[in-house]
């Protein structure tokens, strides 16, 4: 979204308390579309999380303020609706420091999202230890994208994939790529070709530059094309999106992906949604060859047959 921070703009504050469950969802919507920096916090009982949202805005312009506020709110009663908790609370304040840019990047170093994987922020240095891969972010998608259970749990099994499969000249899709963080490891790892494809080009923006930052634009493209527009098959396909639109996806995920090729899935909450979507792809022919589980979060690994049966 690109807003630049300087001394002379005032800063939106954004406080909402939600549930645990929501925290992923409204932190990649406050950074990939707002270009919002967000910190986390969890409630003494360990029922909700509070996130602090910091926004580059005119906070004298109430029109702006009503608009951003009113966009907020109904993105967090979609969300409550789509995974049945309670509303979050919203509210909003000023923030007017003049070192507060300096200040956001004190919360960011550099981190292994997963070992041999590091995401470092553009104004840091770091030197890879052995065969480390290195990811160069903006800190807003760093701390947006790298933190998440659902984002981890997905690299491990590209991780795993790739291992096995890079020197096939494997192909990926990423679907719902928005930072596109997981399709530029998958890069890194070795897969020949990737595709990268969200619906909002605010995201497909970002990815492209993520990509362009990390001299990555020979092997990925990044996409506004609608997923029932995608042709051909591939290697892998990952999705890391939400249980309900998995489910409305399923017949392009699966002929998206090739026979014997692999599914990554994730999103998606333990145990009954985690079985659903399970149920769901083994049905198409899929079977499911892992499952691992974050926090309240799960990503599946799913391989397509080769033949029926």
């Amino acid at each position: 979204m690109g807003m630049d921070i300087n001394k002379e703009e005032k800063r939106i504050k954004l406080t909402i308390v939600c549930d645990l469950n929501l925290t992923d969802a409204i932190a990649d919507y406050l950074v990939g579309v707002l270009d919002a920096a967000v910190e986390v916090s969890i409630e003494d009982d360990m029922t909700e999380h509070i996130l602090q949202a910091f926004i580059v805005g005119d906070a004298d312009n109430r029109e702006e303020v009503a608009d951003l506020v009113s966009g907020v709110s109904k993105h967090l009663r979609e969300l409550a609706s789509i995974f049945e908790v309670s509303v979050p609370e919203l509210d909003v304040a000023f923030f007017e420091e003049e070192d507060w840019s300096l200040n956001w990047k004190a919360h960011f170093r550099p981190f292994a999202i997963i070992p041999g994987l590091v995401i470092k922020p553009t104004w840091e240095q770091y030197t890879p230890v052995g065969n480390e891969k290195v990811i160069e972010m903006d800190p807003g998608m760093a701390f947006g994208t790298g933190h998440h259970a659902t984002t981890s749990l997905c690299m491990t099994f590209i991780r795993d994939y790739l291992r096995r499969n890079a020197s096939n000249g494997a192909t990926v899709l990423d679907v719902g790529t928005g930072t596109g963080i997981l399709a530029m490891a998958a890069a890194l790892w070795g897969a020949g070709n990737v595709l990268g494809i969200d619906n909002d080009p605010v995201a497909v923006d970002a990815a492209g530059a993520n990509v362009r930052l990390n001299k990555l634009e020979h092997k990925i493209d990044v996409e506004t094309t609608a997923l029932e527009n995608v042709k051909g098959a591939y290697s892998l396909v990952v999705a890391n999106i939400i249980h309900d639109v998995l489910l409305q996806m399923k017949g392009d995920l699966c002929r998206l992906t090739r026979a014997g090729g692999v599914l990554v899935l994730s999103g998606i909450l333990r145990e009954k949604q985690a079985d659903n979507i399970t149920n769901h792809f083994e049905a198409e022919g899929f079977e499911l060859t892992g499952r691992e589980e974050q926090d309240e979060w799960a990503a599946l690994c799913l391989k397509k047959k080769s033949a029926p049966g």
